[in-house]
This record gives structure tokens, C-alpha cells and sequence, in this order.
């Protein structure tokens, strides 16, 4: 059974920035993709970034692009996504999750891509 835990978030003014972290013990990231999604109120959960097995495909939801970051350390088994420029739309509960391929879903962004999904981490941002 994999088990992710997302932590990190919090309540940050716009234009700031966070990091938040998946750690998925025992779980070997260089064979498996890694997706961020993220649900704000009365909306649909949505892909904001996947991370591929060999980390040669990183995909971004447009809105992100150039301010968001995906990374990953393999020897402590733990993905990240650096946030910048943070705005107001951005708030939302922060999920990872896998399919357990190695590849990014096609589509990646869909939730009903995923199998296994953490607890979620919310992020507010607000001034």
C-alpha cells in the first residue's frame, strides 16, 4: 500500500511563496511518476504539475508555468513543489498522488488519473 503525506501549507500573502512537500516512505520515486493536484471550493480537483519516473517530463497546468516548481530527492523519498508569485487563485487543498507508472497519465491533469492520493495540504493565499 503507498502512503503519501503532504505538508507545507499555510496562509501566505499574494505574491509570496511556499514549498510543499510529499513524502512517500518506502517508495521508490525513480520508478514511479508523481502528480500535484489541488481543489479549490465549489470546483473540481485539477493536475497543477506531474513528475515523470526518469524526471526527463515535467508537465505544468498553463496558469503555473514559470512559477511553480516540481522536484523530487530520491534518497529521502520526497517530491516537492516550490510555489511563487502566489495569488488569490491559488488557494486550494494541495493533494499528490499516482497511478504507480512510471509515465505521467494521458491526460495527466484528470484526478480520475490517480490511484493513491495523500491527506491534502491547504493553501491560502490571502492579505
Amino acid at each position: 500500500q503507498v502512503q503519501l503525506v503532504e505538508s507545507g501549507g499555510e496562509l501566505v500573502q499574494p505574491g509570496g511563496s511556499l514549498r510543499l512537500s510529499c513524502a512517500v516512505p518506502g517508495f521508490a520515486l525513480d520508478y514511479y511518476a508523481i502528480g500535484w493536484l489541488r481543489q479549490a471550493p465549489g470546483k473540481e480537483r485539477e493536475g497543477v504539475s506531474c513528475f515523470s519516473s526518469s524526471g526527463d517530463s515535467t508537465y505544468y497546468l498553463d496558469s503555473v508555468k514559470g512559477r511553480f516548481t516540481m522536484s523530487r530527492d530520491i534518497a529521502k523519498n520526497t517530491v516537492y513543489l516550490q510555489m511563487n508569485r502566489l495569488q488569490p487563485e491559488d488557494t486550494a487543498v494541495y493533494y499528490c498522488a499516482t497511478d504507480l507508472a512510471s509515465s505521467c497519465p494521458a491526460p495527466w491533469r484528470p484526478h480520475y488519473q490517480y490511484d493513491y492520493w495523500g491527506q491534502g495540504t491547504q493553501v491560502t493565499v490571502s492579505s
